[in-house]
């Protein structure tokens, strides 16, 4: 790690990338520490850690840190771990720097909380090592070669070439071990990976990817009568790498074991040899098995996934006309090849391609900053157990509000994690009990019966309701809640309004976001980003996770989009939402080194007529027969 403004030396220390570290943003030179010269989160003059600080001994807190002596500020910023005594109390001095670096550089900044990151992202520089150029690995390692080729080399290789490598050695002292390098590389491939590089962040993966990731150890193995369970394997894929996946599943199958699928796309459901269907709806509607039997049983048994397994989009008759062009030009990023294209605004366009052609890099990565680009990507919402749809929106502010105005109090009140809390649990509804050896156990917490609550905050009441009994009601009851009477708060209204829009009506406000979906997370964001002002909307697979009769429901959100003025590109792989679209734009033809290009323009009409790609082929057979699936 190297801070350039403190003097310490660069150091890699395995990451590949070393920090330079603004100091001026962890304090204010004109001020003294007790007036408020740490301006780090976490560290506040309140808390413990400005305790330690203020008490430690090795400086004046009350002396302006322009004044410190030399020796001062390096007990400040840099001092090594050192046992001190604070009100009583054994604890452990540790200089500013090394602990921002243990607290937060040690961590994948993604992963912090926003202030923390936001702060992390306004100090801290990070650039790549140049000991290692980025590889993180050692000299010896670098310089120890196979066919001229080193671990770094092989790791930053194209999966795919990377397995036509390995094919080709001859090293009969290392043959099993190849031998099954190859077969997990082979593995890779056959299950849509092979655009890919070892090197490749597992943080940059999308929710698709990773799940694919984790399967390739499967494959390979030998046993027998195991069961597997699947989340949505489809996820992220294109209807020519369902294809694929559907023949690993039975492959699986085949050697004997039992395989689980949880998903939506009618292509799987196609396949399997038993269907259970649950609903009838979602969230309280919904836990009961609405048919057990075999796929055929399943159209004709009038449940909502069977009256859905026939649906086919049609393509659009007519399309909107663009309004302007977004122009991007030479676009390199990743895979892509110098691309040039004009993206229609005031349309929907659809982007398509099979994975890994280059979907992503195009939109999100060449479109500029400058262009009022409102993104809903597939990045995971980063919540604690604490958090909730009613926190993650913002949904909470204005019913504490509305609560504080009824009944005359303090807002903070109306918040388990402020004022309003249960004293026993500091209101998380529930007891964690750490058995040591054992998984932890999470009891209700007697005290507040699992409200979060203390006793006497419910006793204030807004249109009949306390505070947790709002808290408990799906999205659609509160929308009715907060649309009339005593209890109208539009402000409250409105973000109910966009998250029944995305198809989350039936989400309890108070449930935590641990407990959610990955598409149900997707589309919370979708809902929290629809209040951003902003002229273009990108939207990045939305469909994850999504029920076919839900489908229905996104495309007439993204038609209210355009039609209330504003620009919708669409990252997609789902052939309703391609049909339904202005115009597409269609990357490939293959992944990674092999895609990169624009191989089709136009309206889809004139793709699935043209069926001059992959897309094109399967896009025509989705709309031509209303019983290919």
């Amino acid at each position: 790690m190297r801070r350039g403004r403190s003097g310490m030396r660069p150091r890699c220390e395995g990451l590949g990338s070393v920090t330079d570290f603004d100091l001026s943003q962890l304090y204010d030179d004109r001020k003294s520490l007790h007036e408020g010269a740490l301006t780090i989160p976490g560290y506040s003059m309140d808390g413990w850690y400005g305790r330690i600080f203020s008490s430690c001994g090795f400086f004046d807190p009350d002396k302006p840190i322009r004044s410190f002596k030399k020796s001062e500020l390096h007990d400040l910023l840099y001092k090594e771990p050192t046992k001190i005594k604070v009100e009583g109390i054994n604890l452990t001095y540790e200089g500013l720097i090394p602990k921002i670096q243990k607290s937060m550089l040690s961590k994948d900044v993604d992963a912090l909380q926003p202030h923390v990151r936001a702060f992390v992202e306004r100090a801290v520089t990070f650039t790549t090592c140049l000991e290692c150029g980025g590889t993180r690995l050692s000299e010896a390692a670098r310089s120890s070669k196979v066919e001229g080729i080193n671990i770094a080399d092989a790791c930053a290789m194209q999966i795919s070439d990377l397995a036509d490598w390995v094919r080709g050695l001859d090293e009969p002292s290392v043959a099993p071990l190849l031998g099954a390098l190859q077969q997990t590389l082979d593995s890779f491939v056959e299950l849509g990976l092979g655009y890919l590089g070892l090197d490749r962040p597992s943080g940059t993966l999308s929710g698709g990817e990773a799940q694919r990731v984790k399967m390739i150890r499967q494959l390979g193995s030998s046993l027998t009568d195991i069961t597997y369970v699947f989340d949505e394997p489809t996820a992220g894929l294109h209807p020519h790498d369902i294809q694929q996946m559907n023949i690993l599943l039975l492959r699986l199958r085949d050697k004997g074991n039992t395989v689980l699928v949880v998903e939506h796309e009618p292509e799987t459901i196609a396949i399997a040899d038993h269907v259970v269907d649950l609903g009838p709806g979602a969230g309280t509607s919904g836990g009961s098995v609405c048919f057990e039997g075999t796929v055929e049983a399943l159209r004709d048994s009038g449940t909502l996934t069977g009256r859905h397994l026939h649906d086919r989009a049609a393509i659009k008759e007519t399309v909107r006309s663009p309004a302007g062009t977004l122009e991007i030009r030479g676009a390199t990023t990743h895979n892509l090849s110098d691309v040039d294209v004009d993206i229609p605004l005031g349309v929907l366009v659809v982007v398509t391609g099979v994975a890994g052609s280059g979907k992503s890099s195009l939109v999100q990565g060449s479109i500029p900053a400058s262009a009022g680009v409102v993104a809903i990507d597939q990045g995971a919402i980063r919540g604690s157990r604490r958090s909730n749809p009613a926190t993650y929106t913002g949904l909470l502010d204005p019913i504490r509000t509305a609560f504080a105005k009824a009944n005359g109090v303090k807002p903070a009140l109306f918040s388990a994690n402020s004022e309003g809390a249960c004293p026993t649990c500091n209101g998380a509804g529930v007891i964690y009990t750490d058995l040591a050896m054992m998984a932890g156990v999470a009891t209700t917490c007697e005290e507040c019966e699992g409200k979060r609550f203390q006793a006497s905050v419910l006793d204030y009441h807004l249109g009949g309701l306390d505070i947790s009994e709002v808290l408990a009601r799906s999205v659609i009851e509160a929308e009715e809640f907060f649309g009339t009477g005593e209890a109208r708060t539009p402000a409250a209204h409105a973000i109910l309004d966009r998250l029944v829009d995305v198809g989350l009506g039936y989400l309890s406000l108070g449930q935590p976001l641990t407990t959610l979906s990955g598409g149900e997370r997707q589309r919370l964001k979708l809902a929290t980003r629809m209040a951003e002002k902003g002229g273009i909307y990108v939207l990045d697979e939305p469909t994850t996770g999504l029920h076919l009769a839900d489908v229905e429901q996104l495309l007439g959100l993204l038609d209210r989009l355009v039609d209330s003025g504003k620009s919708v590109i669409v990252i997609e792989h789902h052939q309703a939402v391609m049909a339904h679209a202005d115009w597409l734009i269609d990357l490939g033809p293959g992944a990674g080194h092999d895609g990169g290009r624009i191989v089709f323009e136009g309206r889809p009409a004139d793709l699935v007529a043209a069926r001059s790609t992959l897309t094109g082929k399967h896009l025509a057979a989705y709309v031509g027969n209303g019983n290919e699936t």
